[in-house]
Order: C-alpha cells, then sequence, then structure tokens
C-alpha cells in the first residue's frame, strides 16, 4: 500500500477522535441537568434513533446464537458508557481516556510470554501509577473516579471481545442493535436519575450533538477509512485518545493537568503503541 493511499483514512480516523472526545466533553456539560447517567443515556438513545433509521437492521435476520453475541456486545457498551460519564463527574477527561484505555491494552497484552511484552506492561503500569492522587497537584483526582474508569475499562476489554463476536459476518447493522441493546441498558438509570428532564425539548439539540459527536459520525468515518487502512496503523492512532481528550478536556472544560499526570499519559499511550505494533509483527506470514 501506497503511503499516499492511507493519507486520507488517516485524516478521517483522526477526526473521528477529535468528533469523540469532543462529544464528551460537551457531555460533560450536561451533568448540570441531567447528570453523568443522565448524559449516557441521551447519548446513546439518540445514536440508537440515528444509526438504526440509517442502517435499518429490521431487514437483517440473526439467529439465537448471534443474538446472544449482540446483547454481551451491548451490554459491555453500555455499562462502559455509565461507568466513564460517572468518572468524568469525579476526574478530568484525559486521565479518564487513559485509564480506560488500561482495557484494550490488556485485551492486547493477555498471554503475554516475551521479555517485550513485559515491558509494555510495566510501562502501563508505571502510568496508571503516575495518574494516582500522590500528592498535591493531584488534589483534585478522585480516587472514585479512579476506580469508576477502571470499571469502564474491563467494560471495554468487553466490548472488544463481545463485539469481535458479534460482527463475525455481520455488518453496520451489528452496531446499530448493539448501540440500542446499549440505550436499553441506559435509559432506566437516566430516568431514575434526571427524569422526565430527559425529554425536555431544549436539551435535545445538545443531546444529538452529543449523540452525533460521539457515536454516529466517528463511526461511519471508521466505516469509510477501516477498508483503506492497516490494522496495525489503526491501532497506533487509536492509541492517540487520551491526547485528544487531554487537549479537548483544557479547550472545552478548561481542564488543566499537572506534569506527572501527563507523562502518566504519554507512558499509557506509548503502551498501546508499542503494544500494537509487537502484535502486529508477531501476526505477520511467515515466508518460506
Amino acid at each position: 500500500m501506497r503511503p499516499n493511499s492511507v493519507v486520507l483514512p488517516v485524516l478521517l480516523v483522526t477526526l473521528g477522535m477529535v468528533f469523540t472526545q469532543t462529544g464528551a466533553s460537551f457531555a460533560k456539560m450536561l451533568f448540570p441537568l441531567v447528570g453523568p447517567a443522565g448524559a449516557t443515556a441521551m447519548r446513546l438513545t439518540l445514536a440508537a434513533l440515528v444509526l438504526i433509521t440509517v442502517f435499518r437492521p429490521w431487514r437483517q435476520r440473526l439467529d439465537g446464537r448471534q443474538w446472544r453475541a449482540v446483547l454481551l456486545y451491548g451490554g459491555a457498551m453500555g455499562a462502559m458508557n455509565l461507568f466513564f460519564y460517572a468518572a468524568l463527574e469525579h476526574i478530568p477527561l484525559g486521565i479518564a481516556v487513559a485509564l480506560e484505555f488500561t482495557g484494550p491494552l490488556a485485551v492486547a497484552l493477555f498471554g503475554a510470554r516475551k521479555p517485550l511484552d513485559f515491558f509494555w506492561i510495566g510501562l502501563a503500569v508505571a502510568g496508571f501509577a503516575l495518574l494516582l492522587p500522590w500528592g498535591e497537584a493531584s488534589d483534585h483526582i478522585s480516587p472514585i473516579g479512579i476506580v469508576l474508569a477502571l470499571c469502564a475499562g474491563a467494560c471495554w476489554a468487553g466490548y472488544i471481545i463481545f463485539g469481535q463476536r458479534a460482527g463475525t459476518g455481520g455488518g453496520p447493522h451489528i452496531a446499530a442493535l448493539g448501540v440500542g441493546t446499549a440505550a436499553v441498558i441506559a435509559l432506566p438509570f437516566g430516568l431514575a436519575t434526571a427524569g422526565t428532564v430527559l425529554f425536555d425539548p431544549a436539551l435535545l439539540p445538545l443531546g444529538l450533538a452529543i449523540a452525533l459527536l460521539s457515536s454516529a459520525i466517528p463511526y461511519a468515518l471508521d466505516m469509510v477509512a477501516l477498508p483503506h487502512i492497516p490494522a496495525r496503523l489503526f491501532g497506533i492512532l487509536m492509541s492517540g485518545q487520551p491526547a485528544f481528550a487531554a487537549l479537548s478536556g483544557l479547550v472545552l472544560l478548561h481542564e488543566t493537568l499537572a506534569a506527572p499526570q501527563i507523562a502518566g499519559i504519554a507512558a499509557i499511550m506509548a503502551a498501546s503503541i508499542g503494544a500494537t505494533l509487537t502484535i502486529a509483527r508477531r501476526s505477520k506470514p511467515k515466508i518460506a
């Protein structure tokens, strides 16, 4: 593949990450009105309506095995979003995304055997340690937020595993059904905390913007880009999510991070990139 042929896909994936973290920042702005669970419910419900309208999953037939996979995929997605938005109430966006990233990193390094694997694990653990509230510079980092973000990371790991099973032989309709399932899970929590405020027409424009930025648009951009970009490069690009989150938190939410926290985010990103490169090299077929 020529370098020029991946420029546009790389730009699309990068733009999708910018949209995702911008949407998360906007969602945090909704917290004073509907709370984290309410913001989660609005995002997933509106995103599900958009995706179901566009991809019309009712035209596809799924067997029992596929439905079980979709339900597990959607359940992991719903729990991941509920935990993540709950974490945002207690810690800055950049730190929450970095901690959540330990989930996919754990999946990537599962069954580590080689010394280099353990180096990436050690680097990720060091980054995690730098994000913990050790000193005065971390007074605004709540232990509750850290636990919630790690729970979101565990759910993200499940989302990856179940998403691979659900997506085998599937298509965009699987994502629409998964988001719909996640919305069904999140909606009761949103109603319990925000009540009928969720249906306030004045909140609809912001809620729709969050749904489009965080889910619908990034998913559409990835759908266009993924067929034209190597999996290794996509994994490396996704490792930049914590940096985009920290930048979005700074610009839109005025969340500043101390030097150790920035170093911790960088360490987790480096571990993710390193693990992606290592796994990609092992997965290449050997030429006889």
